[in-house]
């Protein structure tokens, strides 16, 4: 088995799984539960492809990647309650797992497919958080990569060592893929935030003058 092929069966386990936790704590019926757990793993690609030139109908090739993912939506729907909430407890770590081994896969096909590295960021950021942004959109949730700890950045890591040629064996891209974990999940431990600037009180001394205004 390609290394490739490996992310890919990685990734598409832990996010289809990831979106199927996500639907049933929105309390949605099975098509939900399915429909979340399919839009978690294929998204990402799917976006991926239309950026990068890639005609989306190559998802209906990868037969296998979709039965796998409906197979881990399935069990993750039958689970028992007890493991379900022992899994919730990890749950960062699998989605850093979905988020390592997606984006490596992303950059790796689009540096198969000769495009700049540009592109190749973008194709991991996309790969790898794409289909969590759909994901928590369609659960009516903030999306996870536009807050919190430190997300896509760790994403657009590994696309620029994959893309700058300093990782390519098959030992350089696991080593790359538990270093990303790594990160991921000290930015979440140490509470690591990119900088952020917040309007609210700025909006709340304009509302103060305007209403002294008004009287």
């Amino acid at each position: 088995m390609h290394v490739f092929d490996l992310f890919s069966i990685i990734g598409t386990i832990a996010f289809a799984m990831s979106g199927a936790f996500v639907a049933m704590e929105e309390e949605y019926d099975i098509l939900g539960v399915i429909v979340l757990g399919m839009v978690t793993a294929f998204g990402g690609g799917i976006i991926r492809n239309v950026l990068i030139g890639v005609p989306v109908t190559t998802l209906w090739s990868q037969g296998n990647l979709i039965l796998l993912a409906l197979v881990s939506v399935m069990v993750a729907f039958i689970l028992p309650l007890a493991w379900i909430q022992h899994w919730k407890k990890t749950e960062v770590l699998f989605d850093a797992i979905g988020l390592s081994a997606f984006a490596i896969q992303g950059a790796l096909y689009a540096t198969q497919m000769n495009h700049p590295l540009s592109a190749v960021l973008v194709a991991a950021v996309l790969t790898g958080s794409g289909g969590g942004i759909v994901r928590d959109l369609l659960a009516g949730r903030k999306p996870l990569v536009l807050r919190d700890e430190i997300y896509a950045v760790w994403a657009m890591l590994g696309g620029a060592v994959i893309g700058l040629g300093i990782a390519s064996s098959t030992w350089q891209l696991l080593t790359l893929f538990i270093v990303v974990i790594m990160f991921r999940m000290l930015s979440v431990h140490y509470k690591w935030r990119l900088p952020r600037r917040s309007l609210q009180a700025q909006g709340s001394v304009t509302d103060s003058a305007n209403s002294k205004l008004n009287l």
